[in-house]
């Protein structure tokens, strides 16, 4: 978004940099005493609240202000305030999406999870307990932030900050939320509805929410409260299918109509029988926030976050018999051919209760004098964490009110961590020298116990064992990085990442016979990172950083094998960590009231670490297998432009391009036949991707928006065999525009109207993203 209206919105303890970047905002974003010193690729701003990213790192940032979402954005999750940055796409299903929303970038899919670091004021919001979905799910834990808490979102691309693991190889995203100056009050109801016609299914889908927030600041206490509910009943996201060539022909079965012909991704004819997965989740959200000023340099900070989810999924048959009654179960015949029986898989039902909590503490100086430290804890704990499933034979209309089944349970997994950073400054505050260093460690815990029931799967207590698996990893870091003016026009960040992993105590079993114990594992790397910029005008910075990330196995890919009526995830306790070197060249130009940037990156990784899932139709289960591939090389350029007042006063405009090649270049593994990956391109990396968003400000009371998004042809099989996107499964290129009106009723009132992928475009990503969807909110400030 507009980097430098972020920057001039912000509010930050001790001066922070920023990229290259510098614009005037309206008089409403900004005031003077937040005006920019702008310098070597650098902005130095001073103001309130600070942001969880580093200092001083000569790199492409991006960011947005509270006031710009509330503009020009339908926000109805934290991760929509992403929705137009450059090369970043959350894959968002629907309102309250809580386990397929991942975060993608420029050479990273939405696959690959653990390839971006999501944060809230400096708490980690993404789950390295494993990667991207497939068995269980691992997005960031957007639900710990509302899009009302929100002051504004940082994000810093690739992996050149030693003060974050390799994970953080895509994008280092931070949401900073707010904390009061002062005694304030809010609340907030919105209403999403989107009509959806895809196959056999006509029906409108809709989402209510509503929350409230207070907050004030007394002496040295500071406090913030935040509820939000959030009930949503989302599209259809699976179907059940049978391959047309798996059809036998005669008379065998039930004779049924209903069934849709369609191609699966590969282009093979298959009949779409009905919908699996229809979520109705209905989840609440708490956050408490507390500050106090031990001295007037020193403030200490508490947050908890309270999270809870009710989630039914639902299916839906298409096929009828001769009576028109819906068909379930049983051998089918469609058109004279009979198809493998139907079964609880096909039509699954799923109950979900999950009840997380979060807890942040931290105490960190603010002197600005020689030194500054900062002592930061974490935790975050699934307290409870259930899923219900009926089983492959029981079989709606029975499945709906009892029978057989399995309970999941998740409870007890989370993970913890720790962070002693210090700021050393030689010369004080305006030394050559500024000297970021500190220790890390973060451990991941996994418990997942699956067990059968054999009585009512609904409501009976688990049985005999399923599976079980379970497991520690741990990351120990040292970093240090000294941002260094070595000249007038001259800046430099050399600085290293040295980290000892451990994964240990892993369980894999099916029964109390097969139980596998897998032994301890340690591995030590280093990871050098540099940056320079150069001055070559007044109006004009050149900038090259480069950096090496090592993204280490999750505790889920190494043990979480998994298996369910419809699902099946294999594991490989002997992965490699991903290693990758990251280099980026960018030019940024002011223009005054804009800026312009042009950015070449490159990606070299080794032994990059994937997951693919297939539909096996002989097991009528979606199987995910995780591996490592050898290289993945990754060459793209990008462009972003960010105005403020661009052809007339009150006309904002930001824009962006990204042209990406990334081709699989070694893989010893493979698809179908030996090499059939090589040349081939990464998963879910399109070529091509853009964005663009132009606010407009009628006056005081009255703000519009449009907005447009892009994403050309991608894959998602690693031997590219996947040729039809538009389809369960595949994934699609799509273009879709957005529109908001926001009417400024009163000092106090703010009404807004929204339409979402305005051209109704049906695009995919494994599933069908949202229809044409309508927004509508009230919200009222006191």
């Amino acid at each position: 978004m507009r980097r430098n209206r972020v920057a001039l919105a912000v509010a930050m303890a001790f001066p922070l940099a920023l990229t290259a970047q510098a614009q005037t905002l309206p008089s409403s974003a900004a005031s003077a005493t937040d005006a920019p010193v702008k310098a070597l690729g650098v902005v130095t701003i001073t103001s309130g609240q600070p942001t969880s990213l580093p200092t001083q790192i000569p790199t492409t940032m991006e960011g947005v202000t509270r006031e710009q979402i509330e503009q020009s954005v339908n926000a109805t999750d934290s991760e929509d305030a992403l929705k137009y940055f450059p090369s970043l796409l959350v894959r968002k299903r629907y309102v309250g999406d809580y386990n397929h929303a991942v975060l993608s970038s420029r050479a990273s899919g939405t696959g690959n999870s653990a390839r971006s670091a999501v944060y809230a004021d400096g708490i980690l919001l993404s789950n390295y307990l494993g990667n991207g979905v497939g068995g269980l799910s691992f997005p960031p834990r957007w639900g710990l932030v509302t899009p009302e808490e929100i002051e504004r979102v940082d994000v810093m691309y690739g992996p050149f900050s030693a003060a974050y693991p390799g994970n953080s190889v895509g994008a280092v995203v931070d949401y900073v939320t707010r904390m009061p100056t002062q005694f304030e009050a809010h609340a907030k109801a919105g209403y999403v509805s989107q009509p959806f016609e895809l196959y056999n299914t006509h029906a409108t889908y809709r989402a209510w929410q509503t929350s409230a927030s207070v907050g004030n600041k007394s002496g040295d206490w500071s406090w913030w409260l935040n509820f939000n509910h959030t009930d949503s009943h989302g599209q259809p996201l699976t179907f059940a299918t049978r391959l047309l060539s798996t059809g036998v022909t005669g008379s065998a079965g039930v004779a049924v109509t209903g069934a849709v012909l369609d191609k699966d991704k590969s282009g093979n004819p298959w009949y779409i029988l009905g919908t699996g997965t229809e979520y109705h989740t209905v989840q609440d959200h708490v956050k408490l926030k507390l500050a106090h000023e031990l001295t007037p340099t020193v403030r200490a900070t508490y947050t908890l976050g309270l999270w809870q989810n009710t989630s039914e999924g639902r299916p839906v048959s298409y096929l009828r018999d001769a009576a028109g009654q819906p068909v379930t179960g049983g051998v089918v015949n469609i058109n004279g051919q009979s198809f493998a029986a139907l079964t609880g898989g096909d039509f699954a039902l799923t109950h979900e209760s999950l009840m997380h909590a979060m807890h942040g503490l931290s105490v960190k100086s603010h002197a600005q004098g020689v030194f500054d430290w900062e002592v930061a804890a974490s935790l975050y704990d699934y307290g409870r964490d259930s899923k219900r499933q009926n089983a492959a034979a029981n079989t709606l209309p029975g499945a709906a009110t009892g029978g057989a089944g399995t309970l999941a349970d998740g409870s007890g997994t989370g993970w913890a961590t720790l962070a002693l950073k210090g700021i050393w400054r030689p010369e004080g505050v305006k030394g050559a020298h500024i000297v970021d260093f500190g220790y890390q460690q973060d451990h991941y815990k996994l418990r997942y116990l699956t067990s059968a029931i054999a009585g009512n799967w609904t409501t009976d207590a688990p049985g005999a064992l399923a599976s079980n698996v379970q497991g520690h990893t741990q990351l120990q870091s040292l970093y240090a990085q000294d941002a260094w003016a070595l000249a007038p026009k001259w800046k430099t960040v050399l600085g290293a990442r040295a980290e000892q992993w451990t994964a240990s105590d892993g369980l894999t079993a099916f029964s109390a016979a097969s139980a596998l114990n897998f032994p301890t594992r340690r591995e030590r790397f280093i990871s050098p990172k540099a940056a320079l910029s150069y001055q070559w005008a007044p109006g004009t910075v050149l900038k090259a950083a480069t950096g090496r990330a090592v993204r280490m196995p999750t505790v889920g890919e190494l043990y979480g094998a998994t298996s369910s009526t419809n699902s099946q995830y294999i594991n490989d306790p002997a992965l490699r960590p991903e290693k990758s070197w990251t280099t980026e060249l960018s030019a940024e130009k002011d223009l005054g009231n804009a800026l312009l940037r042009l950015t070449f990156f490159s990606e070299n990784v080794r032994d990059s670490l994937y997951s693919q899932t297939t539909f096996d139709p002989l097991a009528n289960k979606n199987i995910s297998r995780v591996q490592n591939v050898g290289r993945i090389q990754t060459q793209g350029i990008e462009a972003a432009f960010n105005g403020v007042d661009v052809f007339k006063k009150g006309l904002d405009l930001n824009a962006s391009v990204t042209y990406a090649d990334s081709v699989i270049k070694a893989n010893a593994g493979f698809v179908n036949v030996a090499g059939d990956t090589l040349g081939k391109q990464q998963p879910n990396i399109p070529k091509w991707r853009a964005t663009a968003l132009a606010s407009y400000r009628f006056n005081e009371r009255w703000t519009a928006s449009l907005g447009a998004r892009y994403s050309g042809r991608q894959y998602r099989t690693l031997d590219n065999s996947d040729t039809n996107g538009f389809t369960y499964q595949g994934v699609s290129p799509y273009f879709t525009t957005d529109v908001r009106v926001r009417w400024q009723v009163s000092k106090q009132l703010t009404a807004a109207f929204g339409i979402d992928n305005l051209n109704n475009d049906r695009y995919w990503n494994f599933h069908p993203y949202p229809q044409r969807s309508y927004s509508a909110e009230l919200k009222f400030d006191l």
